[in-house]
Formats: C-alpha cells, structure tokens, sequence
C-alpha cells in the first residue's frame, strides 16, 4: 500500500446541536458551505485525479458534528462514498463527532457503511474546561464514547486544544495524560483562538477570557506531543490548517495563531532533545564550534523558526557556531552530536524520550 491520502469533505456545523464559544467552522475550514449530496461524488473525483493509483486513500467528513446529522443524510453521504470503497479506489471512511452523540446502535450503523475511523473532538477532558466552553457534555461522556468505539473496532481519533477558558498548562497535560490512557489511534493538538463573530470573542472584549501567548500553547503542545510520543502514539497534526479564510484580514482576533504551528512545536522538540544530548557530551561544551546532526527532513526542525534553536544555543552555552547538517544515515527524530563532519553520538527518538521529563499533576 501506497501513501495515504485524506479527500476531505467540510460539512461546517451540520449537526451541531449548538455553536461552542471558540467555533465558527465556516471560517475555520472551508469559505464553500455544507456540500450538498450531489456534489460528493464531484468531490471525489477530482481528488482522486490527483492521488497516484497505489495510494490509501480515504474520505474524511470533516467539520461539523457527522453522527448528528439527519440519519437520512449521514446514508446519502455514505451511499456517495462507497461505490468507490466497493471499486477499491478508496479503503474507507472517516468522521469527526462529538463524543456525546456515540451510542451502539449509531457505530452500527456507521460499520455497514465502512466508516473505519471516528474522531471525537475531546478538546478537554477535565470538566471545568468543559463547563467554561460550553461543550455539553463531561469527561466520563468521553471515556464512554471512547470504549465504545474501541470495543466495536474503529480506529479511534481524539481532538485536542490548549488554551480554553478555565484551561492551563497542567490542565492540558492532564488532559493529555487521560486521553493517552483511552489508548487512541491517532490525536490532533490545536491552540484555541479567538475568531470573529465567536462567542470567545465577546468574552475577549469583555475581558473575561485572556488568549495564550504563542510560546505558552507552543510549551504545552510540545509537552502533550512528548507525552504521545512516549507511548507511542502518533499525533498526526498540531495547529490549523492555515487556510485563506483562516488567513484573512480580522477573522483571528486575537490568539496563538501561527501557519506552522505544528512545525514550531517540532522545533522545540529538537531543542530539548540537543539541551539532553549536550548534556550526555559534557566535553563538547566546551568547544567553540559544534555540529548537529539530523535527516535531511529534520533540518528545520533542528534550526528552529528563523534559526531560534541556533541562537539560544550560542547564547546559553557560548558557542561560536552551532551548525545542522544533513545525514541521510540518520531515521527522522533522531540527533547526533559532533564536530565538523565528524560524528560522535546518536540518540534515537526513543532514547530522547526515555529521558525528557513529562509531568502530569492535577491542575
């Protein structure tokens, strides 16, 4: 099997029983509104035109609240999909849904249509987080959905987001720390921001809710990846898709928006993994001149935005030149240290994460 590809599908707010304080879809993911049932099939296609032929491919609804919506409609979407599931030009099927519309008889429901992977969009498992965003339901909803998707034999999603109201640091890695222990297939990390027309955005101008900085979400975000990571599960995307609505003038208010948020926590990674590795090497700290050696994928994650990881690593330790250099010998995560070209030690992903420190505590 090829590649794996997404053909997404926005259906903004269909289904949603009421608009949550940080949420406006339509600005969020896509400017064309909910597609109507025929226009699925031209969806498709044209994705499928641009996706080689040993590629996996999937068609994901995305953006709104898909277990939710009218029965018939949920079938005449799916009834779209699966001539092509049937053709073996796509494997299957993915939703996104809030965890509080799950039951038994919805999952199967969505198993006779070949919906392989159900995302819930958690944000938060701790309940004053939930409470202070008005999602409508609690923790224990979540977990329940989760078993149930677990135990019916979806792949399971879970959404996540730092910076709520009533949020913090520690809530999030809370959060974080639960929602590993639900043993998901596969979690995504947003920062909430504070969009236009938003019910946050009138809690903003009040000066009842303060965004967080850039460098707080990216913190938190970064200790939620690592603890992912260290239990082996994939965190497939951090921040918004920057897309042009999402981009466009006075739509984000205010909040930690930035296009390559996923890269910046990226970078921050890499960072803590050089601090561990210089650590290990405490003769090469005192050398003028040092190397770091990565993937050839790697070498902006090891730079850092506008060359941030260099700077503070000549600033901290004294160093005249800190250097990145490509090595294709290397697997993408790990980092070796040296000098010139001259290699002396790698530590693989794993080795970093046996040894970077991840506290949870009650927040």
């Amino acid at each position: 099997m090829g590649k794996h590809f997404n053909i997404p599908i926005f259906i903004p707010h269909l289904g949603c029983p009421f608009n949550c304080i940080f949420c406006d879809q339509k600005k969020i993911a896509s400017p064309q509104g909910v597609p109507e049932v025929k226009d699925i099939k031209d969806i498709i296609e044209e994705h499928l035109a641009t996706i080689p032929e040993e590629a996996e491919v999937e068609v994901a609804f995305f953006g709104g609240n898909f277990t939710a919506i009218r029965r018939e409609r949920q079938e005449a979407y799916l009834r779209q999909v699966f001539p092509y599931i049937e053709a073996g030009r796509i494997t299957g099927i993915r939703i996104s849904t809030r965890p509080d519309y799950i039951d038994e008889e919805i999952l199967l429901f969505l198993k006779s249509w070949q919906v392989k992977v159900i995302e819930l969009g958690v944000q938060s498992l701790h309940d004053e987080v939930l409470k202070a965003s008005h999602r409508g339901y609690r923790a224990g909803d979540v977990f329940k959905a989760c078993h149930l998707i677990k135990g019916h034999g979806f792949m399971l999603g879970i959404q996540l987001m730092v910076g709520l109201p009533a949020d913090s640091h520690l809530r999030s890695l809370e959060s974080a720390h639960l929602a590993a222990s639900l043993k998901p297939d596969m979690v995504r990390i947003y920062p909430t921001l504070v969009i236009s027309g938003t019910a946050l955005e009138e809690m903003f101008v009040k000066g009842e809710y303060k965004p967080w900085s850039l460098e707080e979400a990216v913190k938190t975000a970064t200790d939620m990846f690592l603890l992912f990571a260290s239990q082996a599960i994939p965190v497939i995307r951090m921040g918004l898709q920057p897309s042009e609505e999402l981009r466009s003038e006075g739509v984000v208010v205010a909040g930690p928006f930035h296009p390559a948020f996923g890269e910046l926590v990226k970078g921050e990674v890499f960072l803590r993994q050089s601090e561990l590795l210089l650590a290990a090497t405490p003769d090469l700290q005192k050398e003028e001149e040092i190397t770091f050696f990565v993937h050839p994928r790697d070498v902006s994650k090891m730079t850092g935005n506008q060359k941030k990881n260099i700077r503070y690593l000549k600033a901290k330790y004294g160093f005249r030149a800190v250097k990145v250099k490509a090595y294709s010998g290397l697997n993408e995560g790990a980092l070796g240290i040296g000098q010139g070209e001259k290699l002396y030690k790698v530590w693989e992903r794993e080795d970093f994460l046996k040894r970077l420190p991840v506290f949870v505590e009650k927040g």
